[in-house]
């Protein structure tokens, strides 16, 4: 005979659906915990080290998402590159800083924070996105990016990548 004993959770600690907690723009003071959700990553070697000081001066390029208790869950930066005089190409964007907190992994957010940054960048008009990933590229591919020649990504970001993380540079046209 199998028996199986069910366990009901009460309604207050099941997980919150995705859309629970709205995507929204950071701010200065969410710089430590910028740094804070992005340090599993960086020790884990899947995002580079930046400083405070760098959260907290660029942190009107990210995204992020809260949790109930005000913990941020997930992030998301995105920041503008102007066109390059005579290339005949608009303004470019480029994703970074992308992670979602390990227990929150899984429910949506990272696609939420993906598609909100993609109506930013509509919205500023941009004509392509580009990201570096060291991962899969997985959620990045169904959001519509492919892999691209690092001729097409902006000077500027393109020199600031480290060559021996050996990333994947990814576009989305806008």
């Amino acid at each position: 005979m199998i028996t199986f004993a069910s366990r009901t959770t009460p309604r207050s600690d099941r997980a919150a659906p995705p859309d629970a907690f709205p995507v929204r723009s950071a701010h200065s003071g969410d710089a430590a915990a910028l740094a804070a959700l992005s340090q599993p990553f960086v020790r884990s070697g899947a995002l580079r080290a930046r400083s405070l000081s760098l959260y907290v001066a660029d942190a009107a390029d990210f995204l992020v998402v809260d949790g109930p208790d005000g913990t941020l869950l997930g992030c998301l930066a995105l920041r503008v590159h102007p066109a390059a005089p005579g290339t005949g190409r608009g303004g470019a964007g480029v994703l970074y800083n992308f992670c979602v907190a390990p227990g929150s992994q899984g429910r949506g957010l990272g696609a939420r924070l993906l598609t909100a940054a993609l109506v930013r960048a509509t919205s500023r008009s941009l004509k392509a996105l580009f990201t570096a990933t060291t991962g899969s590229g997985e959620l990045f591919r169904r959001h519509g990016f492919a892999p691209a020649h690092v001729a097409a990504a902006p000077s500027a970001w393109v020199d600031s990548l480290a060559p021996e993380r050996n990333s994947r540079i990814l576009t989305r046209s806008l």
